[in-house]
């Protein structure tokens, strides 16, 4: 496969469905096509289907490169869905809906539910813990939801009472100084078991961990971390000690929700989240200078093993049922 340097070239290039095929069956079957059923590497190319057929007598003999991956079962070819990898990858504010759909010639519904399916192949999926070495980490959470200030005098009224809280999401997140990486999730509460339990199974014991004064975070230092923490009601920045890193990514999070989606169902909310972090921890810097490629294909590397059917997103069913 020849180098692509730009969202022209790939467009070009993915254009051809004979590249598009050969670039998924370089990703997903490095060493040669594989049954996904059973594994046989002897496997019979149709060229007239663009599929695989095993020689093993069984169910779903025949397949296709997007088998097992998150464009299984779409009616879409590779030709739209590449290129949409690409974009959504490479987009520094986002990517609406309608702004897909008008690039790739979909619905606005079908760039909706591809959109989706790609932020879920962009969640973080590493078990590396952060803090090695014990290097700084900045914790902190957010609470994303209806903005009182844009809204009419009446709607403010009816929010401004217990149910306001509830309408917020709770999203929790912590920053690696050293690695300049980002962990952030949407999280049911921001009591201190939840919390800490967070903290626990992603940053290494013996890390320095900077917070602000939020009662949730009283005790780390039982947990073998050394734990300082700036009050937010006297002073944002106190040498060392501060959280100005999470609270800017919370910054680009949140402008981008209000920018480019507008509106967010709650739902919905940790996928979106999934993107940005992907978009913080993949943006070129001078240490690790990526191009839009590197992101585009790291992003590839993620799709297999996924599955998001529209029942699921739509919440029709359980992810269990499906």
């Amino acid at each position: 496969m020849k180098a692509l340097r730009t969202l022209q070239e790939a467009i070009l290039y993915f254009a051809d469905a004979d590249n598009c095929l050969k670039y998924m069956a370089q990703r997903r079957w490095p060493n040669g096509v594989t049954c996904p059923t059973c594994g046989r590497t002897d496997v019979t190319f149709l060229a007239t289907q663009r599929k695989w057929q095993c020689k093993s007598a069984h169910a779903k003999r025949q397949f296709t490169a997007k088998v097992g991956t998150i464009f299984e079962d779409s009616p879409l070819g590779l030709e739209k869905w590449l290129p949409a990898v690409w974009i959504i990858t490479n987009a520094k504010n986002g990517v609406s809906s309608y702004e897909l759909s008008r690039s790739l010639g979909v619905t606005q519904k079908t760039a909706w539910f591809m959109l989706h399916r790609i932020r879920e192949a962009l969640r973080n999926g590493s078990l590396m813990k952060i803090g090695n070495d014990g290097g700084p980490v900045e914790i902190d959470e957010t609470y994303i939801g209806p903005n009182t200030r844009k809204m009419h005098a009446s709607r403010r009224l009816k929010l401004q009472t217990a149910s306001y809280a509830k309408a917020k999401m709770n999203v929790f997140g912590m920053l690696d100084r050293e690695s300049r990486q980002i962990r952030a999730k949407v999280v049911p509460n921001v009591k201190r078991e939840t919390l800490q339990n967070e903290i626990l199974n992603l940053v290494e014991k013996v890390s320095t961990i900077y917070t602000d004064s939020w009662p949730a975070y009283d005790g780390l230092t039982a947990e073998q971390y050394i734990h300082e923490t700036v009050n937010h009601m006297k002073e944002y920045v106190r040498g060392n000690v501060h959280t100005q890193g999470i609270e800017n990514f919370w910054s680009l999070l949140k402008r981008g929700l209000r920018g480019t989606y507008v509106a967010v169902e709650p739902y919905h909310l940790d996928r979106y989240v999934a993107e940005q972090v992907f978009r913080f921890n993949n943006r070129a810097t001078k240490d690790n200078p990526l191009n839009d490629a590197d992101r585009f294909e790291f992003a590839m590397t993620q799709i297999a093993g996924l599955r998001l059917t529209y029942a699921d997103l739509t919440g029709k069913v359980t992810p269990t049922q499906a």
